[in-house]
C-alpha cells in the first residue's frame, strides 16, 4: 500500500527550441529576366537552407549569366519568417520583370 501512497512525479516539459516542421527542407529558386539583343540576361537565385544552430538562412546570389555574382546571406530563427522573407523577395523580383524558371524543395512558392 506504500507504494499506491507516494506522490507521482510528473516530467517537466523540455524547454528546447521549436523543431523543424515536417515540411521544412531546402528550397530554390531560379528568376531570370528575358534576355536583350546585346546583353545576357541577369538571374536572381533564392535558397532557403537550415543552418547548424537550428536557425534559417536566405541566399540571395544576383548577376548576369556567364559573369560575375553576388552573394548575401540572411539569417532567420524559424523557417516561417525565413520563407515570408523568400516570398517577398520573390514577389519583389518578379515586379521588376524577372520570370521563375525553376522552383525546388518541398512546397516551393512558384
Amino acid at each position: 500500500m506504500g507504494d499506491a501512497m507516494q506522490a507521482q512525479v510528473k516530467p517537466e516539459p523540455a524547454t528546447s527550441p521549436s523543431p523543424r516542421p515536417y515540411n521544412a527542407r531546402p528550397m530554390r529558386l531560379f528568376l531570370q529576366q528575358r534576355p536583350d539583343s546585346h546583353d545576357a540576361p541577369r538571374f536572381v537565385q533564392l535558397m532557403l537552407q537550415p543552418d547548424l544552430f537550428g536557425g534559417w538562412e536566405l541566399v540571395r546570389e544576383t548577376g548576369q549569366v556567364g559573369g560575375r555574382s553576388t552573394v548575401r546571406r540572411e539569417q532567420f530563427p524559424d523557417h516561417a519568417s525565413a520563407l515570408a522573407a523568400l516570398e517577398r523577395n520573390r514577389d519583389q523580383q518578379t515586379r521588376r520583370g524577372f520570370q521563375l524558371m525553376y522552383a525546388k524543395g518541398t512546397d516551393a512558392p512558384r
